[in-house]
């Protein structure tokens, strides 16, 4: 299991994330539209996956912001934004900001996202939560880059993930 930080106190994951290199497992999520999307649809571009705990709090926010900004600079990726918070929550977020270079996802009906990416927090204040972490998959659908953020409260290294495209 991987491990973060919530302040100072150590919060443990499912699992780990994908092996770099390996393949990435594909998932069922909840678009804002209320459709099942699943990796399947993103073939041959590369993805990032933004994961974390809530649109509702700052960091998240922010990391939406600044890959929804930072995606205008790769015309063959797509980020996907990926949370437990219903769809609803993601479309006023987005409505609201102005966000329109990024995909939307629940994992709100839980149906192995969770389990298959390791992210699900099991203890602290925000158990059941993903943590907040970053997946890179190439156009063949290989992991590329992985990062677990050392402490909830920190945003996501934005340039290695994008700079992992290539």
């Amino acid at each position: 299991m991987a491990q973060t930080k919530l302040g100072e106190a150590v919060v443990n994951t499912t699992g780990n994330l994908p092996a770099v290199g390996s393949a990435a497992p594909d998932f069922s999520l909840a678009g804002i539209d209320l459709k099942e999307h699943s990796l399947k649809e993103y073939e041959g571009k590369n993805i990032v996956l933004n994961i974390f705990p809530s649109i509702d709090t700052g960091v998240c926010a922010t990391s939406v912001r600044t890959f929804n900004k930072r995606a205008a600079e790769k015309s063959d990726t797509v980020i996907l934004c990926i949370s437990k918070d219903l769809p609803f929550a993601f479309k006023r977020f987005c409505a609201a900001e102005g966000i329109d270079q990024v995909v939307s996802l629940s994992d709100f009906r839980n149906k192995g996202f969770s389990k298959n990416y390791g992210v699900e927090m099991t203890d602290g204040g925000l158990a059941g939560l993903h943590a907040r972490c970053v997946v890179v998959i190439d156009k063949q659908g290989k992991v590329k880059y992985t990062e677990v953020v050392p402490t909830i409260g920190q945003e996501p290294n934005y340039d290695a993930a994008l700079n992992a495209i290539g």
